[in-house]
């Protein structure tokens, strides 16, 4: 019986040079990619283009129709609200009747006064009869002249009007002597969208802003951005902590504030020869270099703190007192 033969099996041995047949062949060329290192500089110059071209964007539309977006931050809040500047003979004051009449301490003011005004007598004397006798004769003497004296006043009077309603004054997003502030853009787009009345819609341009504003375009300029929130507090710092920039830019938008929303007492608080409009120029002279900036500090020194942080602690809450929130 001859031994049992096996079927031969034949194994070839792989190649330690040649690639596993069961996995793909590698091109040389791949393996892990990295990112190109012209690829995110390009795509962040190209983000900023378009964000920079958006920003010209809204710019343009505030610059055509001369109006701004404005921020104001006071102690109960920050709102976005609009602002321009116009003749002051083409522009209608606000309406502050409603609102003087919700104050009482204002409307009583005026109740005693129209009363003294009622009750006022008055006494004709013997003697002052006889001295506009004695004196009548006189007064037709200088009839003349004083007619003269009165035209030219009259006319110098009509000029000085002309010059006034020629200069350029502020008119906020306001009505009936309040002040709109806005939470949010899109808040202040939908009213300016909605048609809703307020003091802004007297100007030729309001129609135009009103089909064309989106609320990426309420972006106000740092200089349109006003911190009335920090003023009384840095003010108390004492004078080594004062930050001319804030208080600078608060004193203009209390201005502006004052004579558009119809508040006397705010104005002469801030007017010519007051104690913080000498703060102001002395806060814009110490900003200055050489011995202007010199005299200025030393005018600083002389200002009380605790004075100018109660004028202007004053000031914020008369015009946080005629703000109508939105939200």
């Amino acid at each position: 019986m001859g031994s049992p033969t096996h079927p031969e099996v034949t194994v070839a041995r792989q190649s330690p040079q040649r690639p596993d047949a069961d996995e793909p062949e590698l091109d040389d060329t791949t393996g892990p990619t990295e990112p190109d290192a012209t690829t995110e500089p390009a795509a962040a110059a190209e983000a900023d283009a378009s964000g920079d071209a958006d920003a010209g964007a809204s710019r343009a539309l505030w610059d055509e129709l001369r109006i701004d977006p404005v921020e104001i931050a006071l102690p109960a809040g920050t709102g976005y609200t609009l602002r321009a500047y116009r003749p002051a003979g083409e522009l209608t004051p606000t309406d502050v009747a409603e609102r003087d009449a919700d104050d009482p301490f204002l409307a009583r003011r005026q109740v005693v006064e129209a009363e003294d005004d009622e009750n006022e007598d008055v006494v004709i004397l013997d003697e002052e009869v006889a001295r506009e006798f004695a004196e009548s004769d006189d007064e037709e003497k200088r009839a003349k002249g004083a007619t003269a004296d009165a035209e030219a006043k009259e006319e110098a009077t009509e000029e000085s009007a002309e010059k006034a309603d020629d200069e350029e004054v502020p008119v906020f997003l306001t009505h009936r002597g309040r002040l709109l502030l806005f939470k949010t853009p899109e808040s202040l787009v939908s009213f300016v969208r909605s048609g809703a009345p307020n003091d802004l819609s007297q100007l030729d341009s309001w129609n135009d802003l009103s089909e064309r504003v989106e609320p990426a375009d309420i972006a106000p300029l740092d200089e349109d951005v006003y911190e009335l929130d920090l003023v009384v507090e840095n003010l108390r710092g004492g004078h080594d902590t004062w930050d001319p920039t804030l208080l600078i830019e608060a004193g203009e938008v209390a201005r502006d504030l004052a004579y558009a929303l119809r508040l006397p007492a705010v104005l002469d608080m801030l007017s010519a020869g007051s104690s913080l409009d000498d703060l102001d120029e002395a806060l814009r002279a110490s900003v200055n270099g050489g011995i202007g900036g010199f005299l200025g500090r030393r005018r600083l020194k002389k200002i009380g703190a605790q004075t100018a942080s109660l004028g202007w602690r004053t000031i914020v809450g008369k015009i946080s007192a005629v703000v109508d929130w939105r939200d």
